[in-house]
């Protein structure tokens, strides 16, 4: 499955990194904290936060995150944008809760990554 394909199952909107939506998502992680994001992540996950700063897109990239998913209809900083478009890293939006927006990515076969 692709970013792109939960973008289109889960009706998110794509906020920057378009270029980036064919990436390979290989399991999910939900977490705000990013110092725990870059430990605990795999690379391909999909990772679902309301942190919107421009640290999240350098998490990502070091952690080989396919895609990060701003949950609670958190807003998004211009920067991070910015950033994201330069890397490549698909930033999708969502009003729903973290939660919620986990429950659909389990319900597509997104798996949680085991710490």
């Amino acid at each position: 499955m692709t970013v792109e394909d939960v973008v289109e199952q889960l009706e998110l909107r794509v906020a920057a990194g378009e270029n980036g939506l064919g990436r390979e998502v290989t399991g999910g992680y939900v977490g705000d904290l990013l110092s725990w994001v870059m430990a605990k992540a795999a690379r391909g996950n999909l990772w679902v936060t309301v942190q919107s700063h421009p640290n999240v897109v350098a998490v990502a990239v070091l952690a080989g995150i396919s895609g990060i998913v701003v949950a609670e209809g958190a807003r998004i900083d211009p920067a991070t944008l910015e950033k994201a478009t330069q890397e490549g890293i698909p930033i999708l939006s969502s009003h729903k809760s973290s939660f919620t927006v986990v429950a659909e990515l389990a319900s597509l076969g997104v798996k949680g990554t085991e710490c």
